[in-house]
């Protein structure tokens, strides 16, 4: 599995024109990848890194809090992250200018990781978590934060 997580100041997904999720004030935007090898360990190593990530500032002004230190800071319609499946994150490039996803799991494979990555998280926060639609075409708004990124990969745990 793979992610990139944005840090954001607000964020919605939209899908048919119409608000899936959002969230106002700090929180994240996840992009998950899925990958065909990819198992139920894989989102609860992704999990636990999430919900711990600090990446939001302290009263110093350093990034020393999580997203489960600014719970109830920021409070959004869909408490503070939203989850997209996002595919393209195993694009191959090597070959020519058209990307190809073979790597990227089948349906089979990732809507039942994907859901269970939106459940466990989900559970891991205490709140609900926002999402996109598996499969649809999704707009994403968001202000990012900083900016701060970070790429996950459960295949470079180290």
């Amino acid at each position: 599995m793979r992610i990139v997580i944005q840090r954001a100041k607000g964020a919605s997904v939209k899908i048919d024109g119409k608000i899936n999720a959002e969230f106002h004030g700090l929180g994240f935007v996840v992009l998950l990848g899925i990958e065909s090898t990819d198992t139920q360990e894989d989102v609860d190593w992704l999990v636990r890194k999430v919900a711990a990530l600090r990446v939001f500032d302290d009263e110093k002004g350093v990034m020393n809090r999580s997203i489960l230190d600014i719970q109830g800071e920021h409070e959004g319609a869909d408490g503070n992250i939203i989850v997209v499946s996002q595919f393209t994150l195993f694009a191959s490039y090597k070959k020519g200018n058209r990307p190809s996803w073979l790597r990227a799991a089948s349906h089979e494979i990732s809507v039942p990781l994907y859901e269970a990555f939106i459940q466990r998280l989900s559970e891991a926060i205490g709140r609900p978590v926002g999402h996109g639609e598996f499969g649809a075409e999704m707009q994403i708004s968001l202000t990012n934060d900083g900016p701060v990124t970070i790429i996950m990969d459960t295949h470079n745990k180290e």
